[in-house]
């Protein structure tokens, strides 16, 4: 791997001791974790517009489009943009820092658990187990209701959208409630929603606080944050709050507090770095 900077290499250093004398692994993951894997930067509306030029022409951002609303107003748009995500999520396979991280999860004795914003299940895809993580915004691969007539959420699993890329819009048949018949809409916590069904991410988040408790009197907690913004702060407050030492990887947004780590780079680069260094210590 190629030279770096003396301050990056000396955070690496640290970051690794920490993982080295840790039990147990805290992953936190953002938007920013999957823009190794190829995903779009949704940070600002021009990255937004850059992965979707027509709603640019139209003046859309995404906190235009991520609005439960489009559901009942407009349910083939609303597709054509969640759609077209769905698709994207499926076909992009994770980075090889998801596969390290694994490996480093099922090395630790007391385990690893994960509290990701992102809807897009690629923990899931690069083998970590569904029990082992909280997806605090919800995920694209479950369903419920637009229109709130029932608690349920299921699974999006044999959900296929056709979808026309130059109007991002969906065509056909769109997935319904099986309650009521009217249209569904992804389990995601989108802006100003009212009705999104929490219950399983509830349910996650007590497993995560069963782990916590069953784990902070027994291991060292290394605390790994990767791509999680200011924006939507939800991941970085949660890492801050909870117990063991911070490591915070990022590229840009990278102020810790007192007595954490700051890794100024990109989260496979990171990882992979840590990786190494974590070899050469054995």
């Amino acid at each position: 791997m190629n030279a770096i900077p003396r301050e990056l290499s000396d955070s690496v250093k640290l970051a690794a001791e920490v993982i080295s004398s840790a039990g147990a692994v805290l992953i936190g993951a953002g938007a920013g974790m999957g823009v190794d894997s190829g995903l779009p930067d949704f940070r600002g509306n021009e990255g937004f517009w850059n992965a979707y030029p027509v709603f640019r022409e139209r003046g859309l951002s995404f906190v235009d489009l991520a609005n439960p609303q489009w559901f009942k107003g407009d349910p083939s748009q609303a597709w054509g943009f969640y759609g077209h995500r769905l698709l994207l999520y499926r076909r992009t396979q994770p980075h090889t820092g998801f596969s390290i991280l694994a490996q480093l999860a099922g090395s630790m004795p007391g385990g690893a658990f994960v509290f990701t914003s992102n809807v897009d299940g690629h923990f899931q895809k690069a083998g970590f187990p569904e029990a082992g993580i909280v997806e605090c915004h919800g995920s694209i691969h479950h369903l419920q209701c637009a229109y709130g007539c029932t608690d349920r959420v299921w699974s999006a699993r044999h959900v296929e959208i056709e979808v026309d890329e130059s109007a991002c819009r969906a065509i056909g048949e769109l997935p319904s409630c099986p309650e009521c018949g009217r249209t569904a809409r992804p389990n995601i916590l989108m802006f100003g929603d009212w009705q999104w069904v929490e219950h399983r991410t509830t349910a996650q988040d007590a497993r995560l606080g069963a782990w916590l408790r069953a784990t902070r009197d027994k291991h060292r907690i290394a605390k790994i944050e990767l791509g999680a913004g200011m924006a939507v702060p939800t991941v970085r407050s949660t890492m801050e709050r909870l117990p063991g030492t911070l490591i915070r990887i990022n590229p840009r947004e990278c102020s810790v507090p007192a007595g954490a780590i700051a890794v100024q780079c990109g989260a496979r680069e990171a990882i992979a770095r840590i990786s190494e260094q974590l070899s050469q210590g054995k």
